[in-house]
């Protein structure tokens, strides 16, 4: 079945070349666009989409309360949300992770990565490219949001918090598995055992988990 694709943008133009590179797809449908997030969560709730490749700066409601709002409606719909963002101007990529956005897209990525990064989304997984995921995270978790992760960080064994560092400084499950000794089988144990004692949705939300209980800290390594 085709994978249905929602497009979120104030930029037309941007809108365009996304739908005529989704288009030549044989997998992907576009079901519909719109150019704020009051249009995007009320054609959420109709089209019920797989995908909604969301903008974060758009008039009136943003995609960021957008994004809020859509897996709030997770009991009506199974949509997920792709951000899409560039480093220079989007400061919020990190707050939109935190309220449940599946990841990030540079608006400059090639067509290659936007359809491979959608397919990714799609499948069930999270987007978060190890070669950009440094970058983003520390450029903006300066000021993460008060909050006691005592409880949280004691659940913990030494060899899961350092799985979690490692990831959140976007090593993949092969390169964690080197670095630590360990089999790639048992790098994804330790992930799902991190996601099951967090209380977590996937891989992004390990990485928010980090740099906002102090465990990694922005810039360092």
């Amino acid at each position: 079945m085709s994978i249905k694709v929602f497009l979120a943008d104030d930029q037309s133009m941007v809108r365009v070349g996304f739908r005529m590179i989704l288009e030549m797809q044989n997998d992907m449908e576009v079901v519909g666009e719109a150019a704020n997030g009051a249009e995007t969560i009320a054609a959420v709730k109709k089209l019920k989409p797989d995908i909604v490749l969301m903008d974060i700066q758009m008039p009136g409601i943003d995609g960021i309360e957008a994004t809020r709002r859509i897996v709030q409606m997770r009991d009506e719909v199974a949509t997920r949300v792709l951000i899409l963002t560039t480093f220079e101007r989007d400061d919020y990529i990190f707050e939109a992770l935190r309220v449940g956005a599946c990841g990030f897209l540079l608006k400059n990525a090639t067509p290659e990565d936007l359809v491979a990064g959608i397919r990714v989304v799609s499948e069930g997984n999270a987007l978060l490219a190890p070669s950009v995921t440094r970058r983003v995270i520390a450029k903006f978790a300066q000021k993460p949001k008060p909050r006691d992760y005592t409880d949280y960080l004691n659940r913990l064994t030494t060899r899961e918090v350092d799985v979690m560092k490692s990831v959140a400084r976007g090593k993949t499950n092969a390169e964690i598995a080197k670095d630590l000794f360990i089999g790639e089988a048992t790098v994804r144990t330790h992930i799902s055992n991190l996601l099951g004692k967090l209380d977590l949705r996937d891989r992004v939300q390990i990485v928010v988990f980090a740099y906002e209980s102090g465990i990694v800290q922005p810039g360092n390594d």
